[in-house]
C-alpha cells in the first residue's frame, strides 16, 4: 500500500512513523500503537495541502533573488514584474 504521508501527519500528529511495505505495514505511534486511518480525513487534508502547492511550485519557477535584482536593476520594476512575476503566477495560479 502506499500512503500520503503529508497528509496522514496533518491529520494524525500523533503518528510517529509510517511503515509503507511489507509486513509492518501501517501508521504507528512512538509506543508502536497502530492508528486506525480515516481515509476521509486525510483525503480533505490532501485538498488543504494541494492548495498550497502552488506556493513551492512558483518558488522552484522564481530565478535566484541575485539573478531578479540585477533583473530589476536593468530593465525596472515594472519590467521585472511583467517579465519574470507574472508568467509564474499565470502557470501557478492562486487557488480559491
Amino acid at each position: 500500500m502506499s500512503y500520503d504521508h503529508e497528509a496522514i501527519y496533518k491529520v494524525y500528529p500523533e503518528a510517529d512513523h509510517i511503515n509503507d511495505g511489507g509486513d509492518t505495514d501501517g501508521i504507528f505511534k512512538a509506543d508502536g500503537t497502530k492508528i486506525t486511518i480515516d481515509q476521509s480525513l486525510v483525503d480533505a487534508a490532501r485538498v488543504e495541502l494541494a492548495k498550497k502547492d502552488y506556493k513551492w511550485q512558483r518558488e522552484k519557477e522564481y530565478p535566484s533573488m541575485g539573478v531578479q535584482l540585477d533583473y530589476i536593476y536593468h530593465n525596472g520594476v515594472d519590467k521585472w514584474k511583467t517579465d519574470i512575476v507574472d508568467p509564474v503566477k499565470v502557470k501557478y495560479p492562486k487557488p480559491e
